[in-house]
């Protein structure tokens, strides 16, 4: 990364480019919409198929599991081929994933979501790969981060979306039947409801592949001469393309995936957490077995900033992830209110999370990243605390929402974190040089892996009775409410996972807040 120049007025984005970018913001904002709707997938599976918290955060581990087992694939993908053609593999498996959704419905099995929401976020993962240093690459390294950030401030707006179509499509078509009422059905009448539940689970997901064609349509369009100079540059080495490129691809493309369904039918009775942190060991060997790559790996892991952004950006990632999966069951306890009415909070906070980036974006021309990112830090700590010990006393309404001080706290931690993801990503990768970015790419992108990972972790508090953390909350009550399946106390407590994570990302911030080109 260049060094950072104070009221630098170097264009954003340059002219010749704004279509592409354009474009890479629609992928942005797709998978945005995708995290988001799939978040609340946890409490509508929850009371679908009547399981517990434990269970039903398998969605994350699914979605944010497969981030990290393609996200090699996808840098050796974009190394051997071009950006351009990542972003077309990676709407292509979204919506073969996305059409995995209707015998899921069909079937009526969790088992089968479970494969579909999978393969959904092996598409977002190989379009996270290739997205994020493909807007890096439209554009002078001074005004990198700020170019990320901007493409990432769309990402939110897809959230909302997600939001709204979760809201309106899925949790307001939930039945209201209890987990214990739904025991005492007959058979033919539970599987009529379950079955109108996952018909509005499945619709927006497929309606979405519409969107994804278009977009797939524009870059198979695209020609030569529109794309980057990076891309100019490598079509200008055939050694690197043709048949040994689409080998090399293929083979890492099997290093991916064989173990994987080789695990999944052998040992189908696998923790799948494990079976996530088995699927992503092909991928590396692979690296090993290859020396071009194997070199690059060496050459990233002796820089520190870049392998310690990357265990920053597990930590950020496993707060963003957990922290909104479990707004819903928060509010839900705190403030007695529905899981419909309960993501108007989720959406209140992603609106604040898209204000905040917006604002830190302008902000970047004038002060250190870094220096931004550890006040934020700080803030979200502080937030932490008073979700957790703040009362739940109603201190103003606005159209029917009551707030409270500790659910305040909790929306207000969302934008605390909105300038996190694009500047730990910046700041990584800053002073790499081209050959190893596209790789370094893929290790941040496996960092998502943390969504896969802290999220468990925070749903094994929320849903433990006897859990060490309730040391924490024990001036909280701790009578157990069976349908959330958790207690005032224990909803409270697991929000030190969160304060766990940003206190990983303040340290990073401190230590690395020199904006500097080397990352000795």
């Amino acid at each position: 990364m260049s060094k950072y120049v104070k009221g630098d007025m170097t264009p954003v984005v340059p002219r010749r480019f704004r279509s592409i970018f354009f474009m890479l913001v629609s992928c942005f904002a797709l998978w945005g919409l995708l995290n988001n709707m799939t978040d609340n997938l946890v409490p509508a599976f929850k009371n679908i198929f009547t399981i517990p918290q434990e269970q039903a955060a398998l969605v994350q581990v699914a979605f944010y599991g497969a981030y990290a087992v393609l996200a090699i694939f996808a840098s050796i993908l974009i190394e051997e081929f071009s950006y351009k053609k990542g972003v077309l593999i990676g709407l292509g498996v979204y919506i073969a994933g996305a059409l995995c959704y209707i015998p899921a419905c069909i079937n009526q099995s969790f088992e089968i979501y479970f494969i579909a929401i999978f393969v959904v976020a092996c598409g977002c993962s190989v379009l996270e790969t290739t997205c994020n240093p493909y807007v890096i690459s439209l554009g002078p390294d001074s005004t990198a981060v700020r170019r990320l950030n901007f493409a990432q401030a769309f990402n939110p707006v897809g959230s909302i979306a997600g939001i709204l179509l979760a809201q309106q499509l899925i949790l307001s078509n939930l039945n209201p039947a209890t987990a214990d009422e739904r025991a005492l059905m007959p058979t033919e009448q539970l599987k009529e409801i379950v079955h109108n539940e996952l018909f509005w689970v499945c619709a927006p997901y497929v309606g979405l592949c519409l969107i994804a064609f278009l977009i797939w349509m524009f870059f198979l369009r695209v020609k030569d001469t529109q794309e980057t100079a990076t891309e100019a540059a490598e079509t200008e080495e055939p050694e690197t393309q043709g048949n040994g490129s689409s080998v090399r691809v293929l083979i890492a493309a099997l290093f991916a995936i064989v173990p994987l369904v080789v695990l999944y039918f052998l040992f189908p009775d696998m923790n799948k957490v494990h079976w996530v942190l088995y699927g992503t060991l092909g991928p590396i060997v692979y690296l090993f077995f290859v020396g071009s790559y194997r070199s690059m790996l060496f050459s990233l892991l002796s820089q520190p900033r870049y392998w310690c952004g990357v265990i920053a950006q597990f930590f950020y990632v496993g707060v963003q992830i957990a922290a909104w999966t479990y707004l819903n069951v928060y509010c839900c306890k705190e403030l007695g209110v529905s899981p419909a009415t309960a993501a108007s909070y989720y959406l209140i906070s992603l609106v604040l999370f898209i204000v905040c980036r917006w604002i830190a974006t302008y902000y970047m021309k004038k002060f250190n990243p870094a220096s931004m990112m550890s006040l934020f830090a700080i803030a979200a700590i502080a937030c932490c605390a008073g979700t957790i010990y703040l009362p739940s006393d109603t201190l103003f309404s606005i159209g029917g929402l009551n707030f409270s001080a500790n659910v305040i706290c909790l929306i207000a931690m969302s934008g605390c974190m909105s300038l996190m993801f694009p500047t730990i990503y910046g700041i990584a990768l800053g002073g790499l040089n081209q050959r190893d970015v596209k790789l370094g790419a893929a290790g941040l992108i496996m960092a998502i892996l943390g969504g896969a990972l802290i999220t468990p972790w925070m749903a094994g508090i929320i849903g433990d009775a006897d859990s060490c953390w309730l040391g924490l909350t024990a001036a909280f009550d701790n009578t157990w409410d069976t349908n959330l399946g958790t207690s005032s106390a224990a909803v409270r407590a697991s929000f030190i996972v969160p304060a766990i994570c940003f206190a990983v990302v303040l340290l990073y911030s401190l230590i690395f807040r020199k904006p500097t080109g080397s990352n000795k």
